[in-house]
């Protein structure tokens, strides 16, 4: 699962990221994790930053805002922490999940698949539940790819994860689906789009119909679908 996952990977980003960042993003890990045969926290954040100091754009506030500590002279770990300090909390954005699933290639088991995700996400985003809903996107990707059936990965994913993260894994009515970039609610609304389309094109054409300018469930509907519906 190295060359053709990451090839099926970005041709799902391509047609479903509006902006481009979470791509360029993406890009960036990808590249990271095969010039270093694995993962890198360091090289990675390196990349995150030089990235956003060249051309960066469509980041989101928290990263852009952790970005500018680092570039200040602060670490990632403190500059995460500081940012979710002065927005209240309110960093349990979708950004983590929307570069993520390269990660989903490495020859490694779920358990560590998992810490690596978390200590991704916290690159940027202090809160648990943007890492944890990452962690999901990236374990359901891989299970896919690896040939699980549909609703036999969504069964396994859902183990472990937090309350609001399972409740983004169920059945959704459109009604009950949000626009907005919290993760849990972003990750709602690209499986609902999944969940009732026969093909990643239909699904992604409806998932950006829904969301308009806003990029948050396209790129998630995008990384997911060119796993299940894997050439």
């Amino acid at each position: 699962m190295t060359r053709q996952y990451i090839d099926n990977l970005f041709v799902g980003l391509c047609a479903s990221d509006q902006n481009g960042g979470p791509t360029q993003m993406a890009s960036q890990l990808t590249d990271s994790l095969q010039q270093n045969g694995g993962f890198d926290i360091e090289d990675v954040g390196k990349r995150y930053l030089n990235w956003h100091k060249r051309d960066g754009f469509d980041s989101g506030p928290t990263a852009a805002r952790v970005f500018e500590l680092v570039n200040k002279g602060m670490s990632f770990a403190k500059a995460s922490e500081q940012t979710d300090y002065e927005m209240g909390g309110r960093t349990a954005g979708c950004n983590p999940a929307h570069r993520a699933a390269p990660l989903a290639m490495l020859d490694v088991s779920d358990e560590k698949l998992i810490n690596i995700t978390i200590q991704e996400a916290k690159l940027t985003h202090w809160h648990p539940l943007a890492a944890d809903v990452s962690v999901a996107t990236v374990l359901l990707c891989r299970k896919l790819w690896r040939g699980g059936g549909w609703h036999a990965s969504i069964s396994s994913v859902r183990k472990g994860r937090m309350i609001d993260t399972q409740r983004a894994l169920e059945t959704h009515n459109i009604k009950e689906l949000s626009g907005d970039g919290y993760a849990p609610n972003v990750l709602a609304a690209a499986m609902y789009f999944l969940m009732n389309s026969d093909s990643l094109s239909e699904a992604i054409e409806s998932s950006i119909n829904f969301a308009g300018p806003a990029n948050y469930c396209p790129v998630l509907v995008g990384t997911i679908g060119a796993a299940r519906w894997r050439s």
